[in-house]
């Protein structure tokens, strides 16, 4: 049911009016032409939110490069964010031998998975675009590259000729509230700037209702699109080891063949689900089906793990009954567990599991999407 993982705290919602009051006066200099946004010569393309994390923008992120790849495949694709808790500052273009310290987990994660594609990182936005355009020049490209802004929908110092706006099924931004009593960082009215609207981590079964209920609470324009996306999850990959892939619940049978029936997930595995993602819910909802024996340790979003946390992994591993166990993490994490490999036991690294997440449009729609985001970059 949309709407069931929201926390409102009433008591702060007079710091919630503070805050919208301060958002309204920044959203009206932008709109009323005080403060400049800048346009580009090149399809710009913004995926973000109006909530604090959890909408699931890195895998919608890397489902739009698989697309501009297969659509675009002579022309050079970038994918510029700020580098979330990263060390570095200012401007720098990763390679697959670049350190996560130094561009944040998600771009590392994206550079691991599409090498030929630009994934920079520099906060401001405008200078990393003009750095990519001229990066892009002195390779002699005879086209312009689309460049993919990660999570920048609040950055209006841009102004992107696609905007993508993500809201998670599970918390969906008409039933939030703004900042701290909620998780919106604007207006729901916000959304009016969108383009595309894409409804993400909808369940395995919606109904004709369930899709007009959300549709129509929504409340969108007539010139903008509505998406409904979900996840689904590809064969467990160990992070440390070479061995045998495990399957989880949803995998795509097409693509995902069990080698043998004692490579699945059954009913006896006990797991841990490690996660330091911002919303981990459905992920445990997911996997409950195929396994009732899990324990959640989550931790906040980007989370850098320490001492204390690989005792914790340790001291709760050991504990596990059965003869089968896993730690179940995301590739998110994966990264930052790879800081602490040495601190790791070699029993709990062999036990380490990532789980894959690919995104699927419902309606069988996505051909529509694919529509929409070319015939936009052919316009350009």
């Amino acid at each position: 049911m949309e709407g069931d993982l929201i926390h409102i705290n009433e008591w702060l919602r007079p710091l919630s009016w503070l805050f919208g009051a301060g958002v309204w006066v920044r959203n009206f200099l932008f709109d009323s032409k005080v403060l400049k946004e800048t346009t580009f010569p090149t399809p710009v393309i913004c995926i973000g939110n109006l909530t604090v994390g959890g909408t699931g923008k890195t895998p919608h992120t890397e489902k739009m490069l698989q697309i501009l790849g297969e659509s675009f495949p002579t022309r050079p694709l970038a994918v510029l964010s700020r580098g979330y808790r990263r060390s570095s500052k200012g401007f720098l273009i990763a390679t697959k031998d670049t350190s996560m310290e130094l561009i944040g987990d998600e771009p590392w994660q994206m550079v691991q998975k599409f090498p030929n594609a630009i994934i920079a990182v520099d906060a401001d936005r405008r200078r990393g675009i003009e750095t990519i355009l001229q990066k892009v020049k002195e390779t002699d490209s005879s086209a312009s590259p689309v460049i993919i802004l990660d999570d920048a929908y609040q950055h209006r110092y841009v102004k992107a000729g696609l905007n993508i706006l993500l809201t998670d099924y599970h918390r969906l931004i008409t039933d939030d509230r703004l900042l701290p009593s909620g998780s919106l960082r604007e207006p729901v009215s916000c959304k009016d700037r969108a383009h595309i609207v894409i409804v993400t981590k909808c369940p395995n079964k919606m109904t004709p209702i369930d899709y007009r209920v959300v549709s129509k609470s929504l409340h969108l324009k007539p010139f903008q699109h509505l998406f409904f996306s979900q996840f689904h999850y590809g064969k467990l990959r160990p992070l440390f080891v070479n061995t045998e892939e495990r399957t989880i619940v949803g995998a795509k049978s097409s693509t995902h063949e069990v080698t043998t029936k004692s490579e699945e997930i059954t009913a006896e595995t006990h797991v841990i689900l490690l996660a330091g993602i911002a919303s981990p819910e459905q992920m445990m909802i997911d996997i409950q089906k195929q396994t009732r024996h899990i324990i959640p340790l989550f931790f906040r979003d980007h989370h850098k793990f320490t001492n204390s946390d690989v005792e914790k992994i340790e001291r709760i591993f050991s504990s596990l009954q059965g003869s089968k166990r896993l730690i179940v993490t995301t590739e998110k994490d994966a990264a930052r567990l790879k800081l602490v490999k040495e601190k790791l036991s070699t029993i709990v690294r062999r036990h380490i599991y990532i789980l894959p997440i690919e995104v699927n449009f419902l309606r069988d729609e996505e051909s529509e999407f694919r529509n929409l985001v070319t015939s936009f970059v052919r316009g350009k």
